[in-house]
Formats: structure tokens, C-alpha cells, sequence
């Protein structure tokens, strides 16, 4: 059984999040991308918890819930939430947000009893505790030794556990004592595994990717996920792969292409200025237009922490494959202003009409097929993403990537000529390995 898991996203009650992202609506787009299995987030915001009570319903020996509207659609839901501890180590203040999954919403409410004292849960779907790291893990693994914790969007410069603002060197200077019941991290959208690879610390580490979704729209819902092959779909086989590395049973993790994310280099929107590594060390980290300090990037700060070269791959580890949006695929190749727009939606339908999901179009759908429902153009681009072929203009200080499908044409959201699109992408020899989703199977 083929289970595709996103299990970091945000409901309603998170800052920054679309009034829409509701069990209704993330059971529909979650349908219509592909997910089997989708996080709730925010278990630990009083009024969420509420809704997931009266709108999912458990399935009994899972773990795992199916909405109550609608039971029979073959998407389920893990209950999961995100918290932010800021706390002192070392006389520096540290933020760093952290996954959580649960077995059941009473263990989430347990949790939720603890986590109070150290911060209002009704203020924020992912809440700011005044406690440290290492007793965060302590008080979720008290409620139950089947619960989870894992570090979210590892690299972001700002609140995770690498980040270059607030973060550590370390995990085991963030999580301390507790480091023994951390199994994972995840890499974020401006990391994929081939970045974390670089650091022979993190190889007992599983790595997982996930959307961190503030919206159910296509394009942020499921953008990254996990491939699961399981026999049965249980909460426990899930957290087991994860805490065993088992690559037979968690196949791989699905990415969309580091520089698509917004802090892949290092640079200063405001200035419009994007660098890579070696050349903003050059600078000294400072912007060459306003000279204040640049928002250092995920490659940079890997740079920093990374013992191995590029290309190294644990034995054993579950592997990968580079995706985007459908819906950004099409934008781009169309030259449309948003993969919101009618023209973006007409395409993606007819799609979804005939192959039932997105990620069945992304990973499976031939050249030929697409073709008849759209056109040559659209199919060789989705093939172009799927082979690992795309080029992306890195995203910096907030700013998102720009997709570049066909390069050698001047077209795609870049339009610079092809020396200066070589300049600021990373060039096709990092992406010139990936595989197909045939090549696992």
C-alpha cells in the first residue's frame, strides 16, 4: 500500500493562515493532490482540538481518525501540532520549533494539560512555551512513550534548531539529555537530504519532509511529503519506520528542489540582493547595496556545519525524489501570474479529471497521456520535474524560488539570459542524479 504523509501542516487558528483550512477543506485538497495521510497541526490550540473532536472520527486499532462528513474517502489524519520554545543556553536566547505527533486526542489533550503552564495555548495554533527544548520532549514523552518530537523546518534561519539567528550547532546541545528520544528532523523547503547528508552527525537521524502548509490550496498542501509502503496504515508502523530508518518501509521523501525555497541563499530582499555561499562570505555577510546584515541561507549555513562534500549518501538512508506544484508547472510553462488563475485551474482540472490525483500526474502519468489532455509542451515540462531537470532561480530572505521549465528558450518565470540564469541557480550537475519513481519500485 502506497501511502504518501504530510504531516506538518496548520489549521485556522495559526498566524499567517487562510480562514479556509478547515477539516472540510483539507480533506477535499488533500483528495485531490494525493495525500493518504495528512497531519491535523495545532492539536494544542483549545478551539482546533474542539473541531477535530466533533469532525473526525477514530478508527479503532489505527491511531489514525477519518473525517466524520465523509468516512469512506481514503484520506486519513494523524493528530499532530507545532510549538515554539524560546529559552537561554549559553547566555544566547534560542527559538526553536518543534513536530509533534500523537496516537489519539486524548493523549493530545494530556499534553495539553502540561503545556499550559508554560505559555497560552489559545493565543496561537503553534504556541510560544517559556521552556526549553529538552523539557519540552520530557513532558510530551511522560504522557506516553508512543508520542513524537521531532524538529521542524530544521534550517530556516530563524526558529529552528540549525538556524543560523537562534539555532544550534548541535542537536545534542538543543535536545541535551533528551536527544535519545529524538529520530528525526525536518529538512524544510529550502533542504533537502543530499544538504543534511553533508554532516555525518545527523546520519542516525531520519529525514522527513513536510509541507508546513498555512493553506489547503494545491500548491502548499502536500508540496513535500513522505512515501510510506506499508502493509497496514497505523499510527505505529508510521512512527516505526521513522524511529528504525527502515528505507523498505519509508521509500523515500518527496522535495520540492531546495531553491524553491525562500531562505536557500543568502541575501537582503529589500535590496533585491541573492548570493550564494562563497560570495556573500566574501562580503563578510553584509549587503553590498545597504551594508547591513544579509539573512544568511540554508546552503550557507550548511556550508558552516557540513563534514562531507556534496554527493555522499549513508547506507541505508530512505531516498528521494525533487518535485513542485502542478499547479506552478503549469503557471510557469503558460506564463501565468498565479497558479490561482483560471487558465492554471482549467489545465489542472482536466488533469486531475483523468489521472484522480495530482501526485499520480507528478510521478506516475506517461509523456503520451498528458499530452492528449493538455499538450506537448505541459507533458515534457512535468517530465522535465520529475527527471530532475528544472531549473529554479534560489529563493532568499523570504523570497520564493523562481522556476525556470525551459531554459534553453528564454521561457519560465526567469528571463535573464542563460549566463546569468547559470549564475544564480545551482546548476544541473546537483539535480543530474535523481531518479524516477521507478527506479524504487
Amino acid at each position: 500500500m502506497r501511502v504518501i504523509a504530510d504531516l506538518h501542516i496548520h489549521s485556522k487558528y495559526s498566524r499567517a493562515t487562510s480562514a479556509n483550512m478547515n477539516i472540510s477543506e483539507i480533506t477535499h485538497f488533500s483528495k485531490i493532490k494525493g495525500l493518504t495521510l495528512i497531519g491535523t497541526g495545532d492539536f494544542t490550540h483549545p478551539k482546533w482540538l474542539r473541531e477535530l473532536k466533533d469532525n473526525l472520527i477514530e478508527v479503532q486499532g489505527t491511531g489514525l481518525y477519518k473525517p466524520a462528513s465523509i468516512p469512506e474517502a481514503e484520506v486519513w489524519f494523524m493528530i499532530t501540532g507545532e510549538v515554539s520554545t524560546v529559552f537561554t543556553f549559553n547566555g544566547e536566547t534560542k527559538k526553536v520549533h518543534h513536530v509533534i505527533l500523537v496516537p489519539s486526542i486524548e493523549v493530545a489533550e494530556q499534553i495539553n494539560d502540561r503545556l499550559s503552564k508554560y505559555g497560552d495555548l489559545e493565543v496561537d495554533g503553534r504556541p510560544t512555551l517559556d521552556m526549553s527544548a529538552p523539557h519540552l520532549v520530557e513532558e510530551v514523552m511522560e504522557v506516553s512513550r508512543d508520542n513524537m518530537v521531532f524538529p521542524a523546518h530544521a534550517w530556516t534561519p530563524w526558529f529552528s534548531v540549525f538556524g543560523a539567528f537562534s539555532g544550534f550547532d548541535r542537536m545534542e546541545d538543543c535536545y541535551q539529555d533528551m536527544t535519545k528520544h529524538i529520530h528525526a528532523l525536518e529538512t524544510g523547503l529550502s533542504s533537502n537530504p543530499p544538504m543534511n547528508w553533508r554532516l555525518s552527525a545527523l546520519d542516525k537521524f531520519t529525514l522527513l519532509s513536510n509541507s508546513d502548509s498555512h493553506s489547503s490550496w494545491p500548491w502548499r498542501i502536500g508540496r513535500e511529503a513522505n512515501l510510506f509502503e506499508l502493509e497496514h496504515l497505523t499510527y505505529w508502523n508510521i512512527i516505526n519506520s521513522i524511529r528504525s530508518k527502515d528505507a523498505r518501509i519509508l521509500r523515500l521523501t518527496i522535495e520540492t528542489d531546495p531553491a524553491y525555497g525562500k531562505y536557500h541563499w543568502t541575501g537582503h530582499r529589500t535590496c533585491g540582493v541573492s548570493l550564494p555561499p562563497e560570495e556573500a562570505i566574501k562580503l563578510g555577510n553584509k549587503c553590498p547595496v545597504c551594508h547591513r546584515r544579509l539573512t544568511k541561507g540554508v546552503e550557507q549555513r550548511v556550508e558552516e556545519l557540513a563534514d562531507r562534500s556534496y554527493g555522499f549518501k549513508p547506507p541505508g538512508s530512505p531516498d528521494y525524489i525533487h518535485l513542485l506544484p502542478l499547479s506552478e508547472v503549469i503557471s510557469a510553462v503558460i506564463g501565468a501570474n498565479s497558479p490561482n488563475s483560471q487558465k492554471v485551474w482549467n489545465i489542472y482540472n482536466a488533469l486531475i479529471s483523468r489521472f484522480g490525483n495530482e501526485f499520480n500526474v507528478l510521478l506516475d502519468a506517461s509523456f503520451d497521456d498528458i499530452a492528449k489532455v493538455t499538450n506537448p509542451l505541459i507533458a515534457e515540462a512535468i517530465m522535465r520535474v520529475r527527471k530532475g531537470k528544472v531549473k529554479v532561480v534560489p529563493g532568499y530572505d523570504g523570497v520564493y524560488g523562481q522556476i525556470i521549465i525551459f531554459p534553453e528558450r528564454g521561457e519560465g518565470m526567469a528571463r535573464a539570459s542563460d549566463e546569468e540564469a547559470e549564475r544564480r541557480t545551482r546548476g544541473e550537475e546537483k539535480g543530474a542524479g535523481q531518479r524516477s519513481l521507478v527506479d524504487f519500485f
